[in-house]
């Protein structure tokens, strides 16, 4: 089961993708090092003290990306990974001073100078907002920098704008436009709808600590103890290593936010594996992929943008992952039958007993990582503990764990009690560093969603954007839904989950609720904590949230398809499109849970009810696995695929009219499919 080549190449991709992608060999390694070190015992100090004030805490989690992400992301793909250039210096140390500029006048400028900038601010805001365009530009692409110049530069537009005049017709005349000055106040000076706002406070608050528990899981061995425990129970079936990735994918996903961090994790050894057993290079990268995407649908760490969710909605994070449970559970299952079906499709077995894992051994040997994820669930879901205080409290238990682990490891192997405790101190320290050098991304992602989320407050872009998708759908639900759709896999080609999802959050989701309410859409509302949010509003923030997911597997971009086609030496572009046609079945869930509330456990009276809603959602996944892939009880031919396509669009809706056709329809394939292979023979099907 074991290759070093793909656990190389994984290795490299995460440095790439997740790290950064620059290794000094000189003294600068150390000073990396400290500084990733440093800002997670900072934040989980932070954590534990809980009484920051919120701008300086968000600046200082700031500062600190901005340290790392110049110094650990090369400029290009051609610049040097064994040193850092004077550059880069420069440019880490300016970017840094410009947040602990913040840290040291937070007071000043919002009591004092009430959020208006003086000439010192506007500079070191000017600065601020560049080092955070250049510092997106290296860790996360050039999509996401640009969009933001885009809003930037629409907000200076108008009548009262620095430009304008810039922008013809009834373009000019949407909204009064802006000077340099004032939006620099907006964006730099302002606490809430700023760079200094919701995304990433959440990230600062709550994501880092989640992200940290999970590399210090996964730094501790529990990776691959998922893989091998899925490989053990489920390698020697048919279509083995494909159904041993889509659990361990799973396993991996409760614990990691990052579809591409699991590709690696799970992939080293599941991606080969199927290889072996007759998958071609890019459907077992493809299937890796989707499994790994789906990852962030499971909970209890469904991501940051999920926290970011709960944030914007105002819904405790405890609920959302309630809500999220049979979605979750729906997208693996059908995932599951899919793989099975295209085994079948192929003729692919297992792997030879002999090469898998014993379960009892393999269970054994680290059921001990399973204690901190029962009590992850059960500060969240019994206790309620806050999201962030769950966390902490789970780091202090995995640490205690792994502790534990070393110690009992090297009295075993007769290395003696230092040994193990310098192994612990290293899984602590990777762990530390791997949780900071992980976050660095996601932190200068919600800094730049924080300014395209001010610009729409300041030029009420949402108002234009409702007039011109009501316009282009004929205020039609479905038109409008898909055109939602678009947006966000374009936006997918080159934005990650949190972004994509942030930027649809703050001007799709406004639109399509809009446009539901005029359709007649109201599925009441939830109450927590004394306030009233509406269900309409959940599920259109899920429906975002979904297709967000999709972002890492959309061709032409589709990080997790070139991490997964690495390690399966095969076509990028080919494993992306294959993994994108797995991943539609997401698709349609999120349309699901739009048109069904019940999917989310809202609103179901009984047991009766949430079974027929799960059963006909299950039914319509697998028919629609079914159309796309082209097989069921046999090859499906092109009127069959048709019959099931229909019967997955009529399962859509909680209707028990449209269900009752829709059951009929998936009959009359499954009988045609039957009947035709009991009369054609085998050799002419």
């Amino acid at each position: 089961m074991h290759n070093n080549k793909p656990e190389v190449e994984a290795t490299r991709l995460v440095e790439e993708t997740e790290l950064g992608g620059r290794k000094p060999t000189d003294w600068s390694r150390w000073i990396i090092l400290g500084l990733a070190v440093g800002w997670s015992v900072f934040q989980v100090w932070a954590t534990w003290i809980g009484s920051l004030d919120q701008l300086f805490f968000r600046a200082a989690h700031l500062a600190f990306a901005f340290a790392l992400v110049f110094l650990v992301y090369p400029f290009n793909r051609r610049s040097r990974r064994d040193r850092i250039p004077l550059f880069d210096w420069v440019l880490g140390i300016t970017a840094t001073l410009s947040a602990g500029y913040v840290m040291w006048q937070y007071k000043e400028m919002i009591e004092i100078r009430g959020g208006l900038a003086n000439q010192t601010d506007l500079v070191v805001g000017s600065v601020t907002i560049l080092m955070l365009l250049l510092a997106g530009w290296r860790s996360l692409g050039p999509a996401m920098p640009i969009i933001t110049v885009v809003f930037m530069l629409f907000a200076l537009t108008g009548p009262q704008g620095l430009f304008q005049g810039q922008l013809p017709g009834a373009l000019g005349q949407l909204h009064a436009g802006v000077q340099w000055r004032s939006l620099v106040s907006q964006l730099f000076m302002n606490a809430s709808d700023s760079i200094w706002g919701t995304p990433i406070g959440v990230a600062a608050r709550t994501v880092f600590v989640f992200v940290l528990f999970g590399a210090i899981l996964e730094r501790a061995g529990a990776g691959k103890w998922f893989t091998d425990l899925a490989f053990s129970i489920l390698g020697g079936v048919r279509g083995g290593p494909a159904k041993a990735s889509i659990v361990s994918s799973a396993l991996t996903g409760v614990v990691s936010g990052s579809s591409i961090s699991n590709v690696v994790t799970s992939g080293t050894f599941t991606i080969p594996a199927m290889r072996r057993a007759g998958y071609s290079a890019e459907k077992a990268g493809a299937v890796e992929v989707a499994a790994s995407s789906n990852g962030q649908l499971m909970p209890p760490v469904m991501g940051a943008a999920a926290f970011i969710m709960a944030d914007f909605l105002g819904v405790p994070y405890s609920s959302l992952v309630l809500m999220a449970i049979v979605p979750a559970l729906l997208a693996y299952t059908t995932l599951f039958i899919l793989v099975d079906l295209e085994a079948v499709k192929l003729g692919l077995k297992g792997l030879p007993k002999d090469e898998l894992p014993k379960f009892w051994p393999t269970f054994r040997a680290g059921v001990h990582y399973v204690f901190p994820l029962a009590y992850l669930l059960y500060a969240l879901l019994i206790i309620e503990l806050s999201p962030e205080r769950a966390a902490l409290n789970t780091i202090f238990l995995m640490i205690g764990v792994a502790l534990l682990q070393e110690l009992y490891l090297a009295i075993r192997s007769g290395r003696g009690v230092g040994s193990g405790l310098r192994s612990f101190a290293q899984i602590v320290v990777e762990g530390f560093a791997n949780g900071a050098r992980n976050m660095v991304g996601i932190a200068i992602a919600t800094g730049l969603a924080g300014i395209i989320i001010a610009v729409v407050l300041i030029t009420n872009i949402g108002f234009g954007l409702t007039d011109l998708l009501q316009t282009l759908s004929g205020n039609n639900l479905l038109v409008a839904l898909f055109l939602a759709q678009l947006i966000s896999l374009v936006l997918g080609m080159g934005l990650p989950t949190t972004a994509n999802y942030v930027v649809m959050a703050s001007l799709v989701v406004p639109v399509i609720t809009k446009i539901a309410e005029e359709n007649g859409i109201d599925y009441g509302s939830l109450t927590f904590s004394g306030i009233e949010v509406p269900i309409l509003k959940i599920v259109a923030h899920m429906f975002a949230f979904y297709f967000g997911i999709m972002a890492d597997s959309t061709p032409p971009v589709a990080l997790a398809a070139y991490a997964a086609s690495a390690i399966a030496k095969g076509d990028p572009f080919r494993t992306g499109v294959q993994g994108f046609v797995y991943e539609l079945r997401t698709a349609l869930l999120a349309y699901m849970v739009f048109f069904n509330p019940g999917l989310l456990m809202i609103g179901v009276e009984s047991v009766l009810e949430g079974g027929r809603i799960i059963t006909t959602a299950l039914l319509g996944l697998t028919a629609f696995s079914a159309a796309t892939l082209g097989y069921l009880l046999g090859k499906a031919n092109w009127p069959q695929r048709l019959l099931y396509l229909v019967a997955a669009l009529t399962l859509m809706p909680n209707n028990p009219n449209t269900e009752i056709i829709g059951i009929a329809v998936l009959g009359m394939a499954l009988a045609w499919q039957w009947l035709a292979r009991r009369v054609i023979p085998a050799s002419q099907r």
